[in-house]
């Protein structure tokens, strides 16, 4: 399974998935609050979003370099907010938005908000490249300490021989 679009970073593979069906959602959108009809369009939508869900969580395979979390890419600003706040899904033990990041592992990120956490992907990626850089040059900064205590250890040999001599010379 591959996902609709890939972010490359370090080396590692962000999934993206971006298929989501608007079908149910016209139907909430086109009747009455408080119907019945309604209530159907509102359950089958959210068994949609639970089942894209768990279809975008299957790109996640970090035995594949891909990174330990998939974007979901909801295409309407609208619905995201309505999911964001609890429009749609209020009858959920919890937030949808909060229930795909905690058990799956998926964001759900719409038009505006996919930029803001792809940027924040990018500095995370960045901070871990400095942490393994410093770790790095806390390694090299060992070895030149060792280095420099040799270097130590060998000008007292010196200058207790250049001693000896002296003394022996006087």
């Amino acid at each position: 399974q591959i996902g609709d679009a890939a972010v490359l970073v370090n080396e590692k593979i962000g999934p993206v998935d971006s298929k989501f069906p608007l079908d149910n959602y016209n139907r909430i959108v086109s009747t009455q609050v408080g119907t019945p009809e309604r209530a159907a369009a509102e359950k089958a939508f959210v068994n949609d979003l639970k089942l894209r869900i768990q279809e975008t969580a299957k790109y996640i395979r970090p035995e594949e370099n891909t990174m330990d979390f998939a974007f979901m890419f909801i295409p309407s600003e609208g619905i995201y907010y309505d999911l964001l706040t609890n429009q749609v899904g209020a009858g959920e033990e919890e937030n949808l938005i909060q229930r795909a990041a905690g058990k799956h592992k998926v964001i759900i990120v719409s038009p505006t908000s996919f930029l803001a956490y792809l940027q924040t992907v990018m500095q995370g990626m960045k901070a871990l490249q400095i942490e393994q850089k410093a770790v790095e040059i806390q390694k090299r900064v060992g070895e030149l300490g060792k280095h420099l205590g040799a270097y130590e250890q060998f000008y007292k040999k010196l200058g207790t021989s250049l001693a000896t001599t002296v003394s022996h010379y006087n």
